[in-house]
């Protein structure tokens, strides 16, 4: 008994450091947001948590990430996902519907055709083998980090390619956080903030940076963005069935193992949760403090994104992954926008 006790507090402790480091930045932060003019620029506590967190994660962390690993790890995945989960808390069904038929073929347009592009750019422009290509296609075409990773065991891809196509998406992900609210004054003409919240999440990489982007619009957009990417993230599962089945068209004869395929749950969550929230069971005061906590556990999610977001990541990934990634996020800015106006327009 003495021994479990000492091996659960040292697991717990294992992750006090990183999760500490991850709540400095996230406090930073939050106070930052809540200034005025700071929040005037643009700059939303999420937005704030990443700066703050790529800054120290390219200064001091790499001196102090032993200790720091585990909880900023912990922050990263499970943080955010709780985040998402509870993200519910601030939408209603009705909200989802609004989405509906024209969100859910936005979302199926943007992912088939990225992913297309990705195999044919990926392998026949630039030379690359084909779990590089599906890797990076993975990642920008459906959730950044998170859909490569829960790729690779189906591609049975080697670890430095998968290093390779999460720092593209990381880094033309982070980028578009700062783009798409400083374009979307160019292009309100075309987009309400419900539309425009539409496209952020049909076409950004991760969740984290749909949601800091959104944020920085508007609550219309933020809902709208969050929803289409949701959307977009419950697509994993039946894009990686039909992964698995290709990889094993292509394998030779008696080589075929069964790919160990990754359910989103949090996603189906998010939506349950979105469901419950729509019955209005649960006292005002309840739901206001569940959302203050779940933008407290997202900037802590931002800034662990931050904190794990190495300038040296563009030295690693090489000149073709990244010129690859850089021609998937134009496409999915110009040609994302076409598929959101054209769908829009006909579905009006």
């Amino acid at each position: 008994m003495t021994t479990l006790t000492l091996q659960h507090q040292h697991s717990m402790w294992h992750y006090v450091p990183g999760l500490a480091l991850s709540a400095l930045v996230t406090g930073v932060a939050l106070w930052g947001g809540s200034i005025p003019a700071v929040a005037g620029a643009g700059f939303s506590a999420l937005t704030l948590a990443i700066l703050l967190g790529m800054v120290v994660g390219n200064t001091l962390y790499p001196r102090i990430h032993k200790p720091c690993d585990g909880g900023v790890l912990f922050a990263k995945q499970h943080l955010l996902r709780l985040g998402i989960i509870l993200y519910g808390f601030r939408l209603t069904f009705a909200q989802i519907a609004d989405v509906g038929v024209s969100g859910i073929a936005i979302d199926v347009l943007t992912l088939t055709s990225t992913f297309i592009l990705a195999c044919v750019i990926g392998q026949k422009v630039f030379g690359l083998d084909k779990q590089t290509s599906w890797l990076i296609g993975a990642g920008s075409s459906i959730c950044g980090a998170a859909a490569v990773l829960a790729t690779e065991p189906v591609v049975k891809a080697e670890s430095s390619k998968v290093t390779v196509a999460v720092a593209t998406v990381v880094i033309f992900g982070t980028l578009a956080i700062f783009l798409y609210p400083a374009m979307y004054p160019l292009v309100a003409h075309w987009f309400s903030p419900e539309t425009y919240g539409i496209y952020i999440g049909s076409t950004m990489h991760e969740v984290a940076q749909v949601v800091a982007a959104g944020h920085a619009i508007s609550p219309e957009a933020e809902n709208a963005a969050v929803i289409a990417k949701m959307l977009r993230v419950m697509m994993l599962a039946p894009f990686l069935l039909i992964l698995a089945a290709r990889v094993k068209q292509l394998a030779p004869a008696g080589s075929g193992e069964k790919s160990k395929i990754t359910i989103p749950w949090f996603a189906i969550l998010f939506i349950v949760v979105a469901v419950f929230n729509s019955f209005h069971l649960l006292p005002k005061a309840v739901v206001d403090m569940l959302v203050t906590l779940d933008t407290v556990l997202l900037a802590m999610a931002m800034a662990a994104l931050g904190l794990t977001t190495h300038v040296s990541a563009l030295k690693k990934a090489g000149a073709k992954p990244l010129l690859m990634a850089l021609l998937l996020f134009v496409w999915l800015i110009v040609g994302g926008g076409a598929i959101n106006l054209a769908v829009h327009s006909l579905m009006a």
